[in-house]
């Protein structure tokens, strides 16, 4: 918590019935706590509620300080005795609603807020805390309209503009999302989560040339965004090689990678000797992408080189719009010795050969969004004439789903084994970005609100020439997702 917002936190009411004394030290301990110095704050607190303890101002804003140094659920305790003591406070609420949210409790902390706002609806920051729990709580009609009101109350606020913007295009406005961001950013111009969220946006959209520029603003957007690497060297803008060596780097999961590998031939066709730094799982298999001269494991120590891009930054390098997008696929390709081995544990019995991924990596913000339960595949799992296979790793398959993932070391052996499939169905995870890259036939299961590399309203991709898009109709409607990818499965698999 900053300066500001401590000072915020620390308002309190007068000290009223206070003996004079205590008043002072009431007022020291307000002032302490606005600047920062918490243990000596709450000596004071301490000292007043010894003294009087049904000052409720104290116990609030003991509770308030608790909050700020972990401990929740002293804080809780505090807040709501304060609350008993004096419950038309909304300031009280308000804080009690923000340690709920902080624990998340939602439902409680929206309850809490509510109650702030009937007793003062004119504090910009109880309707945005209000807000940003009901998004949380999937009420986002209510959220938007608080988060407008937040923005009414105080123009100014960059994260209100951004955080409605957030929400906006999670409910497909993606054109008002996009005029909310830029709001935030005239706000602050310098508020680097707000130009990040800007370009992807603006990706989503396909207005690639300005959301390539505005996506650079995630090095500094902290939160899920990608962290800088410290490199002394500068970052490659696109110049000619002339012979010196760059090194292009991974910055995020195993997907972007796959996806965006497929520059380093146009980079090499410009005069640069390269070196690919990736994950150790995709090590093996980038050693067969063209025009890369080493592949190194992420973790171990590089070569020299003179320059440096990170991969999603390739794009921006090369000036890539729609139209100019390198989509000749394949780009990757699976070892034939492998194959011919993974061809062997498949086996030459008849029917559709369809590799099934349905989960994203657990450790992704979107995964809840993005991955499709077992049960709710069990009438794609019908479809007759296929023989299914799953692609998904550390996940036990459903029933009749053959799983020889527990043998896949790597993306190299996953690669291998796609290649004797007939077909990938995947949701949006890696799988499908190296089925694509391999030219493989791939289906992807898209959530409502798609990542911004699927673009929006179109059921193609200009990256990958071989997927098609079966994308929610609303929220967490996979069940007409599966039904249409059924109808065109039993139409592929009838003889």
């Amino acid at each position: 918590m900053n300066r500001k917002e401590r000072r915020a936190e620390a308002k309190t009411i007068k000290p009223g019935a206070l003996p004079l004394a205590l008043a002072a030290s009431f007022a020291e301990a307000v002032r302490l706590h606005q600047v920062g110095r918490l243990a000596e704050a709450e000596a004071h607190y301490r000292h007043v509620l010894d003294r009087h303890p049904q000052h409720a101002d104290s116990r609030h804003l003991m509770g308030v300080l608790a909050h700020q140094v972990g401990q929740p659920e002293v804080a809780e305790q505090l807040i709501r005795e304060a609350i008993a003591l004096e419950p038309k406070q909304a300031a009280f609420h308000a804080n009690l609603g923000n340690v709920l949210r902080a624990q998340g409790r939602y439902a409680e902390a929206a309850v809490a807020l509510e109650r702030s706002l009937a007793l003062d609806p004119g504090v910009a920051k109880t309707h945005y805390d209000l807000a940003s729990a009901l998004a949380s709580l999937d009420r986002p009609g209510a959220a938007i309209g608080h988060f407008r009101e937040a923005i009414a109350l105080r123009p100014d606020d960059a994260e209100a503009h951004n955080d409605l913007a957030t929400v906006l295009k999670g409910q497909g406005q993606l054109d008002a999302a996009i005029d909310a961001f830029r709001a935030a950013i005239r706000a602050e111009p310098t508020y680097a989560k707000a130009h990040a969220n800007l370009g992807m946006a603006l990706l989503a959209r396909g207005d690639l040339a300005e959301g390539w520029r505005e996506y650079e603003g995630r090095w500094d957007a902290g939160g899920g965004f990608a962290a800088r690497r410290a490199f002394s060297q500068p970052q490659w803008r696109g110049e000619a090689g002339e012979g010196r060596t760059l090194l292009i780097h991974a910055e995020q999961g195993f997907g972007d990678a796959i996806q965006f590998c497929r520059y380093a031939p146009l980079a090499k066709a410009r005069g640069w000797r390269l070196v690919l730094e990736v994950h150790p799982e995709l090590v093996k298999l980038m050693q067969s992408l063209e025009g890369v001269d080493q592949v190194v494991s992420r973790g171990e120590p590089l070569p020299a080189f003179d320059l440096h891009c990170p991969m999603l930054s390739l794009p921006l390098a090369f000036g890539t719009t729609l139209e100019t997008i390198p989509a000749g696929v394949p780009y990757l390709s699976a070892d034939p010795e492998q194959a011919r081995l993974w061809r062997g544990r498949i086996g030459a019995a008849p029917g559709l050969k369809v590799g099934l991924a349905w989960a994203g990596g657990r450790q992704t913000a979107s995964d809840g969004q993005r991955s499709v339960s077992p049960d709710q595949l069990i009438p794609l799992l019908a479809t007759p004439v296929v023989r299914w296979f799953s692609l998904q790793k550390d996940e036990p398959a459903p029933e009749g789903v053959m799983d020889l993932m527990r043998e896949a070391k790597d993306f190299a052996d996953t690669a291998a084994l796609i290649a004797n499939l007939d077909l990938v169905i995947s949701v949006d995870t890696a799988v499908a970005h190296l089925a694509g890259a391999l030219g493989k036939p791939v289906w992807l299961l898209d959530r409502f609100d798609p990542d911004w590399r699927w673009l929006t309203g179109r059921r193609d991709s200009p990256w990958y020439p071989s997927l098609t898009i079966y994308r929610q109709p609303k929220s967490g409607d996979w069940v007409v997702v599966v039904e249409m990818v059924v109808g065109d499965l039993r139409g592929r698999a009838s003889p």
